[in-house]
C-alpha cells in the first residue's frame, strides 16, 4: 500500500511512496502525530535524482525489517531539500556543527517540538567505512529516547540555542564593518585562489573536485577591474579543464555534478540544472574575455542539452537527471538495479562494433581503453567502463594516424553523432520534471546572455533560439508562479501545482535573469517586472536592523531558525545575488534606496571582504563591480535592421562586466522604458541611422553611427574586443 507520499507532487517524495516506511511529508499532521504519540521524528532529506539516496533508500527504507523499526518508534518524515531549502539549511547547520561534515541524504532526529538532537548523513544498513549501521543506530536511539530523554531534550534545546546566537551573531556582520571594503582588499582574495590553484590540473584544491562559477566570475570581473593576466588564465584553466574532463558529455552536451578525481575525469553524473546556468555563463564570459571561441560553443553545447532534455513543454526549464539508470537492455519493469553513469560509459567493445575501422581514431581522442579507463573507482562500479574525455589534441591524432587533420575531425564529429544516437536507445536516467523558479531564474540569466554573445559573433540563428528560450521561461514563471495581485513568486511547479511560497532566492535569481533578458531583448516589461520583484524581495526578507537578506520570511512557525545565507557554494546565496542585482539596477536608474542597501549590504562583510573571496566569491564580484568605473552603453535603433545589428555586434563582441547594455526601440517601446528610465527618453537616432551612446553616470560621450567610432569609445572605458 502506497504511504502518505503518494498524494505528494514531489518526484523525490513520490519516489518512496511504496516504501514500507510510513512516511509523512513534513507538515503539520506528522507534528501532532509525534505530539501524540510522544515519539521522536526521524527526518530524511534528500532530492530526486541523489545517488547516495537511492541507496539508502534500496538498503533500509525498502528493507520490511528496518521499516518496522521506524514505524514502531518514529515518525518518519521525508523533505525534498529542492523543494524546501529553509528545512534543509537549519537541519544542516546542525549536522555540520556536530560532526563536521553534510550532505545528502541527510538523516536527524529530532524532539516532537522539532528540535534536532542527533544526525549524521547516509548511514550504511550494517557497520562499514567507519560509519555505524542504520538499524543500530535506531535502536541505540529508540534505547536513549526511553532511558536518557531529558538529557536528549536538554541537548537539543542547547544546540538550537546556540545555533540561533551563532546565525544573530552572523547576521550583525562578522566584524562589524562600517564602510564598504576598500578595492585593495580583492588582491588578497586572488591571492588565495592562486594559493589553492591546480596549476596542472585546474580547479583550486584536491579531490573531489566540485564546479564553482562564483568564483569564476569572480576572477574574471578581477582580470577586467586590473588588467592582470593571471586571474584569467586560473579561470580560462579550470574552464577547459571542466571542458575537456569527464565533467563535461562530450557526445549530448552539459556538465555533470562534480568530478571524484582530481584530473576531472570521473563525474558524479547525476546533471543538476543550476550547474549548467552557471557553468554556461561562466563559459560566455571567459570566452568573451579571453577571446576564445571554444568556451563560446561549449556554452552552446550546454544550452543545446538543456532545450533538448529539460526544458518543459511550456518552456520553463526542468530540474535535474539523475546519475542513475538501466543497464542498456534492462527491462525497466523488472527488478534490475539502477546503476551510476550506465547510460554514459562505454567499453570499447561497443565503440569496435560501432564505429568500425574508425574505432581507434575515437578511442585515441577521448582515451577509451580496452580494460576501461576510471582512474577512480572505489566501488567497482565502473570496471571495465570508459567514461568520455579529451585524452589527445585532434592534430596528435591526425599525426598518429597519419590522416589530415580536417579529416579526422569530421571522423570524430561522426564518430560522436553515431554514439549519441546509440545512447538515446538506452534506458535513460529519470527525470526530476519539477520547475524551480531560482533555478528557472540562473538558466534564463544564461540564455539571455547567450542570445547576446552569439549575436556578437554574428550566429544569428543561435542568437534567436536562445533568446526565445529566455522568453518562453519567463514568461512561463511569470504567467504561472507570479501572483501579482498577491505579489508573491511560488517556488515550484509540477503536474500543474503550484506549490510554496519563494524564499529570497527565488526572488534574486528571478530578478537576475529579468535583467539579463532586459538588457539583451530591450522590452521595458522584464525591467518593470524586475524592479517589482526586487522590491517584493525587499519587502519580505531584507533585514532593517543589521542588513542583507533572510533567506525566509520568518511565516513558518516550524522553521525554527530564521538564516542568512552567506555562502556562495554549488548555487551562490541569495544576498550575493540580491547585491548583484542592485548594483545592476542602480547603474540603470541611479536609485539611491538601492544604492543604499547594496552599501549595506557590503558592510555587513566589513572591511576585509576580499580576504572572505573563497567563501562569498560572487560577493566579491560584486565588490570588483562595485569598485570599477561603471558605464551605460545604449544603442538606439529599429530592430531588423543592418545599422543596429552593426553597433550591437560591436558592443557583444567585448567582455563588458561593468557596463549595463540598453538597446532602445523608438516610438512607443522608448516611451515606456523612459517611463522606468529617464535618461534614455531625450536619447534619439541622428539623421535617421542608429545610433549609440556610451555613457558614464548617465552623462553620455558623443553619439556615434558608425561601428568603428563604438568600438574606438568601448576601447576608451576598457572594453576591447
Amino acid at each position: 500500500m502506497p504511504n502518505r507520499l503518494a498524494q505528494e507532487s514531489s518526484p523525490y517524495l513520490l519516489q518512496h511512496a511504496d516504501n514500507p516506511v510510513e512516511w509523512y511529508p513534513w507538515g503539520e499532521e506528522a507534528f501532532v502525530r509525534a505530539r501524540v504519540d510522544d515519539r521522536p521524528i526521524f527526518l530524511s532529506i534528500g532530492y530526486s535524482t541523489c545517488h547516495w539516496c537511492h541507496v539508502m533508500e534500496r538498503e533500509s527504507f525498502e528493507n520490511a525489517d528496518v521499516a518496522a523499526l521506524l514505524n514502531r518508534h518514529f515518525v518518519a518524515i521525508k523533505v525534498d531539500r529542492e523543494e524546501r531549502p529553509d528545512v534543509d539549511r537549519v537541519y544542516m547547520a546542525f549536522v555540520q556543527a556536530t560532526t563536521g561534515a553534510g550532505g545528502w541524504p541527510m538523516s536527524v532526529w529530532l524532539t516532537p517540538e522539532l528540535k534536532p538532537f542527533f544526525g549524521g548523513t547516509y548511514f550504511p544498513p550494517a557497520s562499514r567505512w567507519g560509519r555505524p549501521g542504520f538499524a543500530d543506530v535506531l535502536r541505540n536511539v529508540t534505547q536513549l529516547w526511553s532511558e536518557r530523554r531529558a538529557d536528549l531534550v536538554q541537548s537539543a534545546e542547547t544546540l538550537v540555542t546556540r545555533l540561533a546566537e551563532q546565525q544573530r551573531g552572523a547576521a550583525a556582520g562578522a566584524d562589524g564593518g562600517r564602510t564598504v571594503a576598500a578595492a585593495d582588499t580583492l588582491a588578497a582574495g586572488v591571492a588565495q585562489f592562486e594559493q589553492a590553484f591546480d596549476a596542472e590540473h585546474g580547479g583550486f584544491g584536491g579531490a573531489p573536485k566540485f564546479p564553482r562559477p562564483a568564483e569564476l566570475l569572480f576572477l574574471l570581473r578581477e582580470h577586467a577591474r586590473t588588467g592582470e593576466r593571471r586571474p584569467l588564465d586560473m579561470a580560462a584553466a579550470t574552464l577547459r579543464a571542466m571542458a575537456h574532463g569527464g565533467l563535461h558529455d562530450h557526445l549530448g552536451g552539459g556538465f555533470h555534478r562534480y568530478a571524484v578525481d582530481a584530473r576531472w575525469r570521473i563525474p558524479h553524473f547525476e546533471k543538476m540544472l543550476y550547474d549548467q546556468a552557471q557553468l554556461a555563463l561562466a563559459c560566455l564570459e571567459a570566452g568573451q574575455a579571453a577571446r576564445d571561441t571554444e568556451f563560446v560553443d561549449v556554452a552552446g553545447q550546454v544550452l543545446a542539452y538543456v532545450r533538448r532534455d529539460l526544458t518543459g513543454p511550456e518552456g520553463g526549464f526542468l530540474s535535474a537527471e539523475d546519475a542513475d539508470s538501466l543497464e542498456p537492455g534492462q527491462d525497466a519493469g523488472g527488478r534490475a538495479e539502477k546503476r551510476e553513469g550506465a547510460f554514459y560509459l562505454w567499453t570499447r567493445q561497443e565503440l569496435e562494433e560501432l564505429l568500425g575501422d574508425d574505432a581507434s581514431v575515437f578511442a585515441r581522442r577521448y582515451g577509451v581503453e580496452a580494460a576501461g579507463n576510471a582512474v577512480q573507482d572505489p566501488t567497482g562500479e565502473l570496471a571495465g567502463c570508459n567514461q568520455l574525455y579529451v585524452a589527445c589534441p585532434v592534430d596528435e591524432v591526425a599525426r598518429w594516424v597519419d590522416r589530415p587533420v580536417p579529416e579526422v575531425e569530421g571522423v570524430l564529429e561522426d564518430g560522436r553523432r553515431r554514439l549519441l544516437e546509440a545512447r538515446t536507445a538506452r534506458p535513460r536516467p529519470h527525470l526530476d520534471d519539477k520547475v524551480l523558479t531560482a533555478w528557472n531564474g540562473l538558466m534564463l540569466a544564461a540564455f539571455a546572455r547567450a542570445a547576446y554573445v552569439f549575436e556578437g559573433r554574428g550566429d544569428a540563428a543561435r542568437a534567436a533560439a536562445a533568446l526565445e528560450a529566455a522568453r518562453r521561461a519567463a514568461g512561463f514563471v511569470r504567467d504561472t508562479l507570479w501572483d501579482a495581485e498577491r505579489r508573491v513568486l511560488h517556488r515550484c511547479h509540477r503536474g500543474g501545482r503550484v506549490s510554496i511560497p519563494g524564499y529570497a532566492e527565488d526572488y534574486a535569481f528571478m530578478v537576475w535573469g529579468l535583467i539579463e533578458l532586459f538588457q539583451t531583448d530591450g522590452n521595458p516589461a522584464w525591467l518593470r517586472w524586475a524592479l517589482d520583484l526586487q522590491a517584493r524581495q525587499d519587502e519580505l526578507f531584507w533585514d532593517a536592523a543589521d542588513g542583507g537578506w533572510f533567506s525566509t520570511t520568518g511565516a513558518d512557525p516550524s522553521v525554527l531558525l530564521r538564516l542568512k545565507e552567506d555562502y556562495d557554494g554549488a548555487e551562490p546565496s541569495a544576498g550575493s545575488v540580491a547585491a548583484q542585482n542592485l548594483l545592476t539596477l542602480v547603474r540603470l536608474t541611479g536609485d539611491s534606496s538601492m544604492q543604499g542597501r547594496l552599501d549595506r549590504a557590503l558592510v555587513r562583510f566589513g572591511p576585509r571582504l576580499g580576504q572572505a573571496a573563497r567563501v562569498v566569491p560572487l560577493l566579491a564580484a560584486v565588490l570588483s563591480s562595485y569598485h570599477a568605473a561603471a558605464s551605460q552603453v545604449v544603442i538606439v535603433g529599429e530592430r531588423g535592421r543592418a545599422d543596429t545589428a552593426a553597433l550591437r555586434e560591436v558592443v557583444a563582441r567585448r567582455y563588458l562586466p561593468f557596463a549595463v547594455r540598453l538597446n532602445v526601440e523608438p516610438g512607443p517601446v522608448q516611451e515606456r522604458l523612459g517611463e522606468l528610465l529617464p535618461f534614455v527618453a531625450p536619447l534619439r537616432m541622428l539623421d535617421g541611422r542608429a545610433t549609440a551612446y556610451v555613457c558614464a553616470d548617465f552623462a553620455c560621450r558623443q553619439p556615434v553611427c558608425e561601428p568603428d567610432a563604438l568600438a574606438a569609445q568601448l576601447d576608451a572605458i576598457g572594453g576591447g574586443g
